[in-house]
């Protein structure tokens, strides 16, 4: 009797008390992965030298980078100029044209920076009018191309840039994009603001599909400004981190989930030498 007592005792404080995983969540940061920066952030920046823009980089804390090489520089120059600041290169970019007709070469590429992800940010198609035709073309070009880079020892993935949440039978031609697109071969990056900008629900979408996202783009949306199918906005509607109308904590919470370990700032506004230090310290704010 004593013991029955006793096991039920135990039973109820462990109901009552939080569990270890919770324990430990409390307090920690949401923001869980090195501090990434995509290259298109420092797009005026790079005619002006590019070890002074990389110090820039460094000094602003970033520890990876996402993108190409800047124009006139090979490419394992660039990724030595990026070690000697302790920042790594894990993933790159290629166009659409590129991983549809010679994706042997875009894997050349990015092995020669030492990547190991591939990124495809746009699908050819008429503006603000992207249809199951296009679709279709991508489905074809990435699956074909995704195992190509598979080959090659390196992931591929699509960065969802809002034009694909056009409506289509029971949801829109972004589910039908993933669906149709095999899971061994292509996977996906979210841009969270594009996602938004779009009508997509970032953190849902997160959970949705869950492991076949790789990594994150963070930008922020300016409130109350418009948007539409086009995937494409002006520079004075990106706002830095956390002052627009992204839900970066439920983003995280559900990234952290899924186990995402790559985070890229991408800055289109006019001011970034302004706004990512806001944006860096915004980050770094958030917690459980």
């Amino acid at each position: 009797m004593k013991k029955n007592l006793l096991f039920a005792l135990l039973a109820l404080v462990w109901m009552i008390l939080p569990n270890e995983s919770q324990a430990q969540k409390k307090g920690e940061p949401l923001f869980q992965a090195p501090l990434g920066i995509a290259s298109y952030t420092f797009r005026n920046h790079w005619e002006h030298g590019v070890e002074k823009t990389l110090d820039i980089i460094e000094e602003m804390g970033f520890k990876e980078f996402e993108g190409g090489t800047p124009q006139g520089v090979e490419p394992a120059a660039f990724k030595r100029m990026l070690a000697d600041r302790g920042i790594s290169i894990p993933s790159t970019g290629a166009g659409f044209e590129q991983i549809e007709s010679d994706p042997q070469a875009v894997a050349d590429r990015a092995k020669a920076l030492g990547a190991k992800y591939v990124m495809c940010a746009w699908i050819p198609h008429q503006r603000g009018q992207f249809s199951k035709e296009d679709a279709d073309r991508a489905i074809k070009a990435f699956n074909e191309g995704g195992k190509v880079l598979k080959e090659n020892g390196i992931t591929f993935k699509y960065h969802v840039h809002g034009y694909e949440f056009q409506p289509y039978e029971n949801g829109t031609l972004f589910d039908y994009l993933v669906q149709n697109t095999d899971p061994e071969y292509v996977s996906l990056q979210m841009d969270v603001m594009w996602t938004h900008f779009g009508g997509g629900d970032p953190a849902g979408l997160l959970k949705k599909y869950g492991n076949r996202w790789v990594s994150l783009h963070l930008k922020d949306f300016k409130k109350g400004a418009p948007k539409d199918m086009t995937g494409l906005t002006g520079p004075e509607n990106d706002v830095p981190l956390g002052e627009g109308e992204l839900d970066f904590p439920a983003i995280l919470r559900e990234a952290n989930k899924i186990g995402i370990k790559h985070m890229f700032i991408e800055d289109e506004s006019e001011h970034e030498l302004e706004a990512l230090p806001k944006s860096i310290a915004y980050l770094k704010s958030l917690r459980y």
